[in-house]
């Protein structure tokens, strides 16, 4: 059986990413992230968050549990539900350690001794933080194992997974190692979720892009190199680099301390739901090209360092296994930029989910990022369609936008939230699970009264 979740205390305030405040009161930042605490102006200008936010508790009490039509068929219905749950706590309590480190982070920035009481309550609660992930994932193997003896009775089973706006789960008979729980813990960086970094077109973009915030204090100019500029699909790579990362600061390993990640090509194609074929090493190889070409101008802060440079998104990519029967490259190591490891060393990351990588369309990955960003675990927010297509880094007319939103709106396939275009022209966000938004919904109710 699951066991009882710990309850995290609310850690004291930090500086985020983008300069803003971050929310210590838990009752409405809900799961923590990257999220700027608004005055009523600024909330005109990049969308509004709705009140009666939920707690860790309102949360974690539903994690996201599918509805019984939309589990794949095939599997043991009995597996998949403890799995989902394992798998929601997983990337709950993956997000708590997170929040953690970030607020240890702080500390040390600033040279206070770790010998503080603050200090030593973080610490505490990290380790507890800790041995309840490592519960979670020795729970998830038990169950992992059972699931794999189940399926291998039914060897080739078909899975009928699509769903409009998704991809079909490529490798749904993969190995159940425990790093598989890597999945569950995704980690996306703040600020290429905050400026819209990545091209969403899905043909060579060869125009320079320069992106500033409506008050002036951010500002981002992306120059592509010959192959065009990096798109949004290029960025599972920095996704599943940053993520390695991320989880090995977490567990405290002395290879996250270097801005370079080692990994072997097949782990990222099956992780990021890519094709093992001949195809998607190729694509992967011109991902790298546009990545390393991509050229970005920014005075956007991160880990505390603002300084306006330019620097290529990934600094190297080499490849240092290939194949003994063609010219695969079997495995490859990937050099963050400077910019973008100073994030992640601070932690400032969100966790994303897996479902990101299924996502068809480029902008309805982009308009997931961006609510996770914004909205989190909220129960809602509201934003106007031509700022939506501002921060989601569309070139196309606001007729063209608003047809694309609605088509994928029709889609529903947003991993954790759904969202409603308007007559207005108003975009409202909400979050998928119908028991959290209905308690988010009556807080504000019993709010109000």
């Amino acid at each position: 059986m699951p066991r009882k979740p710990i309850k995290p205390k609310a850690a004291e305030g930090q500086s985020s990413l983008l300069d803003g405040e971050v929310s210590d009161d838990f009752r409405q930042a809900g799961i923590p992230s990257v999220l700027d605490e608004l005055s009523r102006e600024d909330a005109e200008v990049v969308g509004a968050v709705e009140e009666g936010g939920l707690s860790f508790d309102d949360v974690l009490a539903s994690p996201g549990m599918p509805d019984a039509h939309e589990w794949p068929k095939g599997l043991s219905s009995i597996h998949h539900m403890q799995l989902s749950w394992l798998a929601g706590h997983h990337r709950l309590t993956s997000e708590w350690i997170v929040r953690v480190n970030r607020d240890l982070a702080r500390i040390a920035a600033t040279s206070r001794s770790m010998e503080t009481p603050e200090a030593r309550e973080l610490l505490a609660k990290l380790r507890d933080l800790q041995d309840y992930r490592t519960a979670l994932e020795a729970d998830t193997q038990v169950e992992m194992k059972a699931l794999k003896a189940w399926e291998r009775s039914r060897v080739n089973a078909p899975l009928d997974n699509n769903k409009g706006g998704l991809v079909k789960v490529r490798h749904p008979n993969r190995d159940f190692f425990l790093a598989d729980l890597f999945d569950y813990a995704m980690k996306d960086d703040g600020a290429s979720m905050e400026a819209p970094i990545f091209t969403l077109s899905t043909k060579p973009d060869l125009t320079i892009w320069e992106w500033r915030s409506k008050d002036g204090s951010k500002y981002v100019k992306v120059a592509p190199s010959v192959m065009g500029r990096a798109t949004q699909h290029d960025k599972d790579v920095l996704i599943y680099v940053v993520s390695q990362l991320v989880d090995g600061l977490n567990r405290g390993r002395d290879d996250a301390k270097n801005r370079t990640v080692r990994f072997t090509v097949y782990d990222f194609l099956v992780t990021t739901n890519r094709q093992t074929s001949g195809d998607g090493y190729q694509r992967l190889h011109d991902a790298f090209e546009r990545l390393r070409g991509t050229s970005i101008t920014t005075d956007i802060r991160t880990g505390g360092e603002r300084v306006k440079q330019g620097f290529g998104i990934i600094d190297e990519w080499r490849i240092i296994e290939r194949s003994k029967s063609d010219e695969r490259m079997m495995a490859v190591e990937v050099t963050l930029s400077r910019w973008l490891y100073n994030a992640v060393q601070a932690f400032e990351v969100l966790t994303i989910h897996p479902d990101y990588f299924r996502l068809r369309k480029p902008l309805a990955r982009r308009l997931y990022e961006l609510a996770r960003k914004h909205c989190g675990h909220q129960t809602q927010w509201t934003i106007t369609l031509e700022l939506l297509q501002e921060k989601a880094g569309s070139k196309s007319t606001l007729k063209e936008f608003r047809r694309a939103v609605r088509a994928i709106q029709a889609d529903d396939s947003l991993p954790e939230y759904r969202f409603v275009l308007g007559d207005n022209d108003k975009v409202t966000f909400y979050v998928r699970d119908a028991q959290r938004l209905a308690r988010g919904i009556l807080k504000r109710i019993e709010g109000d009264a």
